[in-house]
Order: structure tokens, then C-alpha cells, then sequence
């Protein structure tokens, strides 16, 4: 269930319906977030504070989570509300679906990659042992409530990396999230109708298969080459947003979908140009990229040790479980560091 601004009356009704209410943010949305949250009586409810950044998305903070519900009295009617960005929503959902086999939750995304994607379908999850997001259940929030509020003091870097997003829905499932979109000048990061629009195909694809056997699998476009790459500069000076390797990852798996998809090379000259107008151009240096394939030999999405990608055959035509050869991911991450390294192309 997503849930708006107006719908706060019924936000309420759920929250009253629990025995106890527990609210889970990190050090960030504790500081500029609860102002926005004024709906809610901090005088009845349990603050959990944990460290921001990808880095404290591990096992040690659950283990803290799980040990203030218990010193908290939790019972199985208690509820989590957990108010962040997709670390928040992740390791706060994951905790809940275990504490005593499972108590209900609300996501209340701050972010903009968060409120079209992380916080809604369901999938919950910490790093382990420098794999992002290898241990986790599927587990579905009782709601996911967005505040367009909190956009307003977002950094751009932030508002970009949920724009990489909506430019993946664009390519695997409505086009008009590009041509209208991503064509005016500025582009606009904070769009209503079309983040409404975007949640709105993120929460209809993980409805209709909420364990990802089958379509849902599209929303991984990017995703492999884009997480290999933030699992590698995890905690480094050139270190990834999420959107911003999902950017990268999408050059990647459209290079690809010209090899084993027959997509038209102009789908993949029109991405560059989008890339180039809302991106930054990053400086990776030498990327082992052996290694990089390494890491993706440990993708959730792979069966028999094979690789496996989402590609497209054209715009809105997305194949996923497509194998690809390990030499040919190597090609493709080769020509997008080209294409990064192309100072003709982007200007001296």
C-alpha cells in the first residue's frame, strides 16, 4: 500500500492499530527528517538511531535493531517505522521480518532513489562479507508512505542518482519517462507527476511477482555491472551512489543488448547523450576489471555459475536471464570506460 500526503488519516489508523511503535533512523534523518514527521506522537513511540552509510548496513546494526526492540518489550504486535533513505528501508525491513518470525513495518522514504525504488516491493536485506544486499528475505512493508517534503533539501547528487531510476523504468517499460522527461532543459529532478508515475510501475511489476521468479526480474536493468562497480569503490574516495552505478551499469547492458539482443546501436548513442547531459563523468583510473567480473559471479540473479543480465531488444522490449559470456562483460565494461575517458566526446 503506497500512501501520500492526504492519506495521513489512514497512516494514523495503522499505527494506532500496533501495540507499540518503534521508529528507525539514521543519524542524518534524525537531525533534518522529524520535522516533516509531525504527524506522529514522539512521546508514544521508541527512537532507534543507527549509524548512516552503506558501510553500517551489516549485521552488527541489526543485531543493535534486534536488541532495542527486546530491551523495548517488542511484542509481535509492535511496529517498525523506518525513515530513510534505502539503507534505512533495507536493513530496517530485514530486522523486523525476523524479530519473533516477523512484525509489520512502514517504510517512509526521505530519498528520491527511495520513494521510486528501495523502500517499495518488499526487498529487505544487509552487505555480507563486501556483497551488497547477499543476505535478506522478501518481506513486504504494511505501507510506504511518501512525503515529497523531503526532496525539498536533498543534495542534487542525491536527486540524480533516483533520476537513474526513472531513466531505467524509461528504457524497460514507458518511454515517455524519456522523451518527456528528460528532453527539457534543466531537466526537472523533482517532478511529482512523474515520480508519482514511476512509484506507481515499481509497485505494479513487484505486486504482480513479489519473489522476482519472473518479470519483476526487468527492474535489474544496469544493476550488475552498476552493483559490481559499487561493490568495488565501497568506501573509497570515488565511491558509488547506487543510481549513479545503475547509470554506468545500463551503457554496459545496452552495449550487450547490441551483441546477443540485435538492439539498434542508436538506442545506445541516445543513452550516451542522456548520460552526458545529467551525469557526471567519472575518473575510475584502471579498473581490474577481472575483478569486477569476479564480483559479479556472486549475483543474486545467476543460476550454474552463469552470468546473467537484463537486456533490451529495443525500448520498452527488456529481456532478462540472458547469459553472457564472461569475455563479453569484460568488452562492455572496456567500453564504457572508454566512453568515459573519450574527451572528444565530452569536451577537454
Amino acid at each position: 500500500m503506497v500512501l501520500y500526503k492526504n492519506d495521513i488519516a489512514e497512516l494514523k489508523n495503522l499505527i494506532s492499530s500496533h501495540t507499540k511503535t518503534f521508529l528507525l533512523l539514521d543519524e542524518n534523518t534524525e537531525k533534518h527528517c522529524l520535522k516533516v514527521l509531525d504527524f506522529i506522537d514522539f512521546q508514544n513511540v521508541v527512537k532507534i538511531i543507527i549509524p548512516s552509510g552503506e558501510q553500517n548496513k551489516n549485521i552488527e546494526t541489526v543485531k543493535y535493531i534486534w536488541a532495542q526492540l527486546i530491551g523495548n518489550l517488542a511484542d509481535r504486535n509492535a511496529l517498525l517505522i523506518n525513515v530513510g533513505g534505502g539503507m534505512v528501508s533495507d536493513i530496517g525491513g530485514f530486522a523486523a521480518s525476523c524479530y519473533q518470525r516477523g512484525i509489520d513495518f512502514i517504510n517512509i522514504p526521505t530519498t528520491l532513489l527511495a520513494m521510486i525504488d528501495a523502500a517499495i516491493g518488499g526487498k529487505t536485506g544487509i552487505d555480507f562479507h563486501g556483497l551488497k544486499n547477499q543476505i535478506g528475505v522478501f518481506s513486504q512493508p504494511l505501507a510506504v508512505v511518501i512525503l515529497l517534503e523531503f526532496l525539498e533539501t536533498l543534495p542534487e547528487r542525491e536527486l540524480l542518482s533516483g533520476l537513474a531510476e526513472i531513466i531505467k523504468y524509461g528504457f524497460i517499460v514507458d518511454k515517455t519517462f524519456l522523451d518527456a522527461q528528460l528532453q527539457k532543459n534543466p531537466v526537472n529532478l523533482v517532478n511529482p507527476v512523474f515520480i508519482k508515475k514511476a512509484i506507481e510501475v515499481k509497485n505494479e511489476i513487484t505486486c504482480q511477482d513479489t519473489t522476482e521468479q519472473g518479470r519483476r526480474k526487468i527492474l535489474n536493468f544496469g544493476h550488475t555491472v552498476g552493483h559490481a562497480l559499487e561493490t568495488y569503490l565501497f568506501d573509497t574516495r570515488d565511491s558509488l551512489k547506487h543510481g549513479e552505478g545503475v547509470a554506468l551499469g545500463m551503457l554496459s547492458a545496452l552495449f550487450l543488448s547490441e551483441k546477443y539482443c540485435g538492439l539498434n546501436h542508436e538506442t545506445t548513442l541516445y543513452y550516451k547523450n542522456i548520460y552526458r547531459k545529467n551525469f557526471n563523468r567519472f575518473d575510475f583510473g584502471k579498473l581490474p576489471v577481472d575483478e569486477l567480473v569476479e564480483i559479479m559471479r556472486h549475483d543474486k540473479k545467476n543460476t550454474d555459475g552463469n552470468i546473467r543480465f537484463v537486456l533490451i531488444s529495443d525500448l520498452e522490449k527488456p529481456v532478462y536471464d540472458v547469459v553472457v559470456k564472461p569475455e563479453d562483460i569484460v568488452e562492455s565494461i572496456k567500453y564504457l570506460i572508454d566512453y568515459l575517458n573519450d574527451e572528444n566526446y565530452w569536451g577537454k
